[in-house]
């Protein structure tokens, strides 16, 4: 119950634990993403999907870096809660960027 009261007293403390591993994962996705167009492009031509995955893979770099810091520094909450934003604001930042890409990739856009 205590937990609880927590979270609806302050609703945003403790989402760098969902954001963390999740940021990790899309480092990932977004590093498969690039090695798959490297494969593409000696059969296909160049392109510019490898370069904007690598520059979203650093967004989920900068929200994991963010989420970690506001997990280590839990007792300093003002700057834990600014770091806990930034990963917020980077993650969500970085799935807009790579739907982007990603669509317009499909649609040979890039």
């Amino acid at each position: 119950m205590d937990e609880r009261r927590r979270l609806l007293r302050n609703p945003g403390r403790g989402l760098s634990q969902h954001i963390l591993p999740s940021a990790a994962t899309m480092i990932g996705v977004c590093t498969t993403l690039v090695g798959l167009v490297k494969i593409i492009e000696a059969r296909v031509g160049p392109s510019h999907v490898d370069e904007y995955a690598a520059l979203t893979a650093l967004l989920f770099l900068a929200s994991s870096g963010a989420s970690y810091l506001s997990m280590r520094w839990p007792t300093e909450s003002r700057l834990s809660t600014k770091l806990e934003a930034a990963a917020d604001v980077c993650f969500v930042l970085g799935l807009v960027s790579l739907s982007v890409i990603s669509v317009l990739f499909a649609y040979e856009a890039v």
